[in-house]
């Protein structure tokens, strides 16, 4: 996909520094870590990472398809296109789904996969627990149904809108393709939501009785889209928004701290005692559905490898990318750095580990550093021209704050 210098240029950035700590009293849900990207031994694993790609690239398919349907194209960035289906080759495919079948026959051993960046809600009256992914990348909340039957659903908890009291079904049906036959659908139900004592009822959601393919090797139960109205499946308020028009947060904003240990959402505000300094905060336009921010570069040390690009944070996705030309860019002022891989679109780089670059992205503001380049990948997801996706790779090494009321993404360092 070509990029074009004229968007390039006329990119603004909008920045604002909160000079304190955000106090308004908020509530926290404990996390727990998301699947890497090596295996047990420490060598990367190229096969999830090709697994994670196909998820991703069909996330963000779906999101533009309701995108279009709630927006129109108009709210698509300059160069957006759906893109066909992902799918895995056929012999990464077979491996992923050997490593599966061991899994599940070794279903108290988990030898070479930590778990996701989850954390439990509950839904319904009287209230079940389900293990859930948060995900800023989507807005949607789906888990499974009682009347699911597939294989993927035995063992996941599920929900059963006969057994709440509070449980209402609704007209229209829910679906999501994510590739490989993996598929989510389901009817339409609104019931009460809990998550860390926030307590919204009427909260529109699927109750899938179809689950199918690789979903039935996540942890979780279900997805929590923490994103805008405009790419919700549903077409309904995401449970963020639906918390703020109740009432039942302390402030119209959320943050992340992903973190080898005590890693928790916080939901009302910004916990002070998980950053330092003050929150770099980033406007984003909420009619294209994402934490888009503005303005973006790319610095390899102290010097810039790609400037003027788009970044979606996203904290449903584990690996970095950016357009192949631009991240060919950036390994190239890494020293030793190669390519490790092309296939599929792909672009997989490797350096040597005894001296691992410093890469920061910068928007206007102070330099934030990821967690691991090793996790910057290049690939065209078809969300626009010069459109970087950050996961949480990058929100690994950062204090990530998203401001529903201010319309923007704000960074502070670690405490």
């Amino acid at each position: 996909m070509a990029i074009k210098a004229s968007l390039i240029l006329a990119v603004a950035l909008a920045i604002s520094v909160v000079a304190s700590p955000v106090t308004a009293p908020g509530t926290a849900i404990p996390l727990r870590k998301r699947a890497t990207l090596t295996q047990a031994n420490g060598v990367f694993d190229n096969d999830k990472a090709k697994a994670a790609t196909v998820g991703t690239l069909n996330k963000h398919r779906q999101n533009l398809q309701n995108l279009e349907k709630n927006k129109g194209t108009a709210a698509f960035n300059p160069g957006a296109v759906i893109q066909p289906l992902a799918t895995l080759p056929r012999d990464v495919a077979a491996r992923m789904e050997q490593r599966a079948e061991k899994r599940q026959a070794e279903a108290l051993i988990d030898e070479d996969e930590d778990l996701e960046w989850d954390g439990t809600i509950s839904i319904g009256t009287p209230a079940k627990n389900f293990l859930i992914d948060f995900d800023t990348g989507s807005s949607d909340l789906w888990v499974p149904s009682s009347s699911c039957t597939s294989s993927a659903c035995r063992s996941k908890s599920k929900y059963n809108p006969a057994s709440s009291s509070t449980a209402a079904k609704k007209s229209g049906t829910f679906e999501i393709l994510y590739g490989d036959d993996s598929t989510v659908s389901g009817p339409v139900y609104t019931d009460t939501v809990s998550v860390a004592g926030v307590t919204v009822t009427g909260q529109y959601f699927s109750p899938a009785t179809k689950i199918t393919g690789n979903l039935a090797d996540s942890p979780e139960d279900g997805i929590l889209g923490l994103a805008f109205p405009a790419i919700s499946n549903l077409h309904e308020s995401p449970f963020f928004t639906t918390a703020n028009t109740e009432g039942v947060v302390a402030a119209n904003q959320f943050a992340f701290l992903l973190a080898s240990s005590g890693s928790e959402l916080y939901l009302g505000g910004a916990d002070s005692t998980k950053y330092s300094g003050a929150i770099e905060f980033h406007d984003v336009d909420p009619s294209s559905g994402y934490w888009q921010v503005h303005g973006a570069s790319a610095k390899v040390g102290a010097s810039t490898a790609s400037s003027g690009f788009e970044t979606i944070i996203d904290s449903g996705t584990t690996i970095m990318y950016g357009p192949p030309a631009a991240v060919k860019e950036v390994y190239a002022k890494v020293s030793g750095a190669a390519l490790f891989e092309s296939e599929d679109g792909l672009y997989l780089y490797s350096f040597p580990c005894s001296s691992p670059p410093e890469i920061a992205f910068n928007w206007g503001g102070s330099d934030w550093d990821p967690a691991s380049v090793g996790a910057l990948a290049g690939q065209n997801l078809g969300l626009g021209n010069d459109v970087w996706l950050l996961g949480d790779s990058f929100m690994k090494n950062v204090y990530t704050v998203f401001d529903f009321g201010s319309n923007a993404v704000g960074f502070a360092a670690l405490s």
